[in-house]
């Protein structure tokens, strides 16, 4: 399955957000995908040099997503690390090693922008995930807080 990675477009928002949305633990946080709140976050990404919404296409068609930020940072020798968040693979491409494949692209992205770190979260509910990451070689080594506002 030969997978292509872009950089998403304005077009591909309504998609991304259903696809966001189309998961049992992120369900009730999405709202319409044209909703214009959307937009608005789209463009401050796009904006954004250190922020990366990214797509991948299978046979043309938007298969998954997910996010790379770049934070710069004093420790690890002033080393950037990146964060991937909201990683997502359509529902009729799952089980396929999409999402192993994306993960892989997303560390190749890092480590050749010259990232000391790439990390990551998942929510505590979702084991299966947590396997997929360790098999990927990520280590479950700190404890993560949110403070929803």
């Amino acid at each position: 399955m030969p997978v292509l990675f872009r950089a998403a477009g304005r077009e591909d928002v309504p998609l991304i957000v259903a696809m966001l949305a189309d998961d049992p633990v992120a369900a009730g946080r999405e709202g319409d995908p044209d909703d214009p709140a959307y937009l608005a976050a789209f463009d401050a990404i796009d904006a954004d040099p250190r922020q990366e919404l990214i797509v991948a296409t299978v046979d043309g068609e938007v298969a998954g997503t997910l996010q790379i930020t770049f934070i710069p940072g004093l420790s690890r020798r002033g080393g950037e690390r990146a964060l991937i968040e909201a990683v997502r693979v359509g529902a009729g491409r799952r089980g396929q090693g999409l999402g192993r494949t994306m993960i892989q692209w997303a560390v190749d992205r890092a480590r050749d922008r010259g990232c000391r770190l790439v990390q990551l979260t998942t929510d505590r509910t979702r084991s299966d995930a947590h396997r997929f990451y360790a098999s990927l070689g990520f280590v479950d080594s700190h404890v993560g807080f949110k403070l929803h506002l």
